[in-house]
C-alpha cells in the first residue's frame, strides 16, 4: 500500500450493476466491493480480481424484520470482478472495470421451480479515471485528496426472460425475469468519487474515507434503477510489514425506482416498483496479506442498520475474497540502491539514513 490504497468491503460490490433494485438482497454500488483507492505511481499497473457472495433470506419491511411476508426463499448471488488500472501520470490513474456472474438466483417459495429465476453472464463495463488533486507529505504524515469521475457502459443483459410450459396446453411462455437476477440495469451512469487519505508511515497506522454517488440514467425499457450513495470511514493498521487489518463503518442509501408511464403504458412490469429503495449501514472487518507485488485480501459487510422500503429482501451474508497484483512497466535509467527508501516514493533510496529528496519524510529501512 504505497500509491495505491486497496481497501475492499462489499458491499459489493458491482457489488453489483443492478443491486439498487427491488429485492436485490446487496449492495448498490458499481464498483465491487465498495473499493476505495487512490492513485498509482506512474507506469505502475494494477491487476486485480475478486469474488463476492451474496446470500440471504431475510425480509424487511422499514427496519424490522418480516419474515411472515416473504415471497422467495432467498436471494444469492456469486460474482468475479476484474480491475486493470495504469498509472499514466504520477497523479492520474486510469482504470477500466467489469466482472462476470457465475450466477445470480432468486429461489421461489418452498422451492417451487416455477416461480425460481436465475441468469449468468457478463455485467456491465465501466471507465474510471482519477486524479489526485492533493498531495502533502511531513517526516510524520502522508495526505492526499483524490477524485474520480466514471462512466458505465450497459453491457450485460437488462431483459431476460424464463420460459415457461402452460400445462394443459403445453404451449411455451416467457416470463420477465426480476430486476434482482438481471446481470445490467440496462443503463448510461456517472459515478463521482472522493478519496481522503491521512497516513502515519511511522505508526504504520492510516485513517481515510470514500464518497461515492451513481447517478443513474432510463434504460431502453423505460426504467431508471434510483440513484446510490455512500460514504464510508476507515482505520487501518500494518503488522509485521505484511499483515493489514481495516475497520470501515458504511453508510449507503438507494431512493426508488422509477417508471416512464409514457413508455410502459400497454406493458407495466411483474414486479412491484415501490419496492425499491433503502438506507443501510455495515460494519466492515478486512485482513490483507501483502507479498513481493501480489496482496491478498478477504472482507465481510455486517449490516447493523437497515430499513427497506415496503416489504423486500434486506443483507445478511455478504463476504469478498481477492487478490491484487502490481508492477512497473518502466524502470528508472538510473535506479537507486541503498537500504533505505521513502513509504511514499520508493524510488528514492540511500545508503544511509536521511529524508527524502521528493516529501521529506524519513528514509525507513528494508
Amino acid at each position: 500500500m504505497k500509491y495505491s490504497f486497496l481497501i475492499v468491503l462489499l458491499a459489493l460490490c458491482y457489488t453489483n450493476l443492478s443491486f439498487a433494485q427491488c429485492c436485490s438482497g446487496g449492495s448498490g454500488s458499481p464498483i465491487a466491493g465498495g473499493t476505495s483507492q487512490g492513485v498509482l505511481m506512474k507506469s505502475q499497473l494494477e491487476l486485480n480480481t475478486n469474488i463476492q457472495f451474496i446470500q440471504s433470506d431475510n425480509f424487511f419491511s422499514g427496519s424490522k424484520r418480516d419474515n411472515g411476508n416473504k415471497y422467495f426463499d432467498k436471494y444469492s448471488s456469486l460474482y468475479q470482478y476484474f480491475r486493470v488500472a495504469y498509472g499514466v501520470t504520477p497523479d492520474l490513474t486510469m482504470s477500466v472495470e467489469g466482472g462476470n456472474y457465475f450466477f445470480k438466483e432468486e429461489t421461489g417459495l418452498n422451492g417451487d421451480p416455477e416461480t425460481t429465476y436465475n441468469s449468468k453472464g457478463f455485467g456491465d463495463l465501466i471507465l474510471f479515471p482519477r486524479y489526485r488533486v492533493f498531495n502533502y507529505c511531513t517526516g510524520k504524515t502522508t495526505n492526499e485528496i483524490t477524485v474520480g469521475l466514471g462512466f458505465k457502459i450497459p453491457v450485460g443483459t437488462y431483459n431476460d426472460s424464463t420460459i415457461r410450459t402452460e400445462p394443459f396446453s403445453g404451449e411455451t411462455y416467457y416470463v420477465t425475469n426480476p430486476q434482482s437476477v438481471q446481470l445490467s440495469s440496462g443503463s448510461q451512469d456517472f459515478i463521482f468519487y472522493t478519496f481522503l487519505y491521512r497516513g502515519y508511515p511511522q505508526k504504520k497506522f492510516r485513517l481515510f474515507a470514500n464518497m461515492i454517488y451513481v447517478k443513474k440514467g432510463w434504460n431502453p425499457l423505460g426504467e431508471k434503477i434510483g440513484d446510490f450513495a455512500s460514504i464510508g470511514v476507515f482505520a487501518g493498521k500494518t503488522f509485521f510489514k505484511s499483515l493489514g487489518t481495516t475497520i470501515q463503518l458504511r453508510f449507503e442509501t438507494v431512493k426508488k425506482m422509477q417508471l416512464n408511464e409514457n413508455i410502459l403504458l400497454y406493458a407495466y412490469p411483474s414486479y412491484d416498483p415501490e419496492a425499491t429503495g433503502y438506507k443501510k449501514v455495515f460494519v466492515s472487518p478486512q485482513v490483507s496479506y501483502s507479498f513481493n507485488n501480489l496482496s491478498v485480501y478477504g472482507v465481510a459487510d455486517i449490516p447493523v442498520y437497515q430499513h427497506l422500503t415496503k416489504t423486500q429482501v434486506g443483507t445478511q451474508y455478504q463476504f469478498t475474497v481477492g487478490l491484487s497484483y502490481k508492477l512497473m512497466t518502466a524502470k528508472n535509467k538510473k535506479p537507486a540502491t541503498g537500504d533505505y527508501y521513502c513509504p511514499m516514493h520508493p524510488e528514492v533510496r540511500s545508503v544511509a539514513k536521511g529524508n527524502c529528496t521528493k516529501c521529506g519524510m524519513a528514509l525507513i529501512k528494508d
